[in-house]
């Protein structure tokens, strides 16, 4: 099965919370960075930490990011670094949070900023 990726454009995508085994079909569909939005513990225990997802994404040689904001509270700082992101980590580029949005939002805030 497939994962539900959301193609901004040929650069970039997002999608919801991961599993480190997505990582390999990520690899496969072409991204070679992968940023994280989602704050550690968000979702609960369940929730896969950060520094398991990282460990596996390096494993399968991709780059990564961990960029964890809470969606009602996005700081300029935020938006700064993921435009940083999007300019210098090699893509396609696909980011993560609990359901894409934040990531989508970021997204956009990042691209005005580069302006």
């Amino acid at each position: 099965m497939s994962l539900p990726i959301t193609c901004h454009n040929d650069l970039f995508g997002t999608l919801g919370q991961i599993e480190p085994t997505h990582l390999a079909e990520i690899a496969q569909q072409g991204y070679k960075s992968v940023i994280n939005n989602r704050p550690d513990g968000e979702g609960g225990p369940s929730q896969p930490s950060n520094a398991v997802i990282q460990a596996e994404a390096e494993r399968l040689g991709l780059n990564y990011a961990y960029l964890p904001v809470v969606p009602s509270a996005i700081s300029h700082a935020q938006v700064t670094e993921m435009a940083r992101l999007l300019k210098t980590m090699p893509g396609p580029v696909l980011a993560f949070c609990r359901s894409g949005a934040r990531s989508t939002n970021l997204y956009h805030l990042a691209l005005q900023e580069c302006k």
